[in-house]
């Protein structure tokens, strides 16, 4: 069974930083591209970031880049992302997600954690 867990949200001012963590148990996380998405109240949940099994690319919803890092360890089944010079815009509920493949692409899998919810304050 797979289970995911995702930590580090919080409550931060405009320009402050957190860094969000994200623990997979069950399988291997080592053949797999690892997302980051997030969902705000009334609108649609949206990817920020994507890193591939390897950890060699990464992508990044335009609003993020340059303010955003998204990193991983395979070995500790870890992802995570460091957010800097975070905007109000950014406040919402991250998730973390696994693709089926290795490179960010087609089909998520259906294992979702709880989230971690991130607000921004001006």
């Amino acid at each position: 069974q797979v289970q995911v867990v995702e930590s580090g949200g919080g409550l931060v001012q405009a320009g402050g930083s957190l860094r969000l963590s994200c623990i997979v148990s069950g399988l291997s996380i080592g053949v797999k591209g690892m997302a980051w998405f997030r969902q705000a109240p009334g609108k649609e949940r949206e990817e920020v970031s994507c890193i591939t099994a390897s950890g060699r690319s990464s992508r990044y919803l335009h609003s993020v880049k340059g303010r955003f890092t998204t990193s991983r360890e395979n070995g500790k089944n870890t992802l995570w992302l460091q957010m800097d010079s975070l905007k109000i815009e950014d406040s919402a509920m991250y998730y973390c997600a696994l693709y089926r493949d290795t490179f960010c692409t087609g089909s998520l899998q259906n294992d979702w954690g709880q989230g971690t919810q991130v607000t921004v304050s001006s």
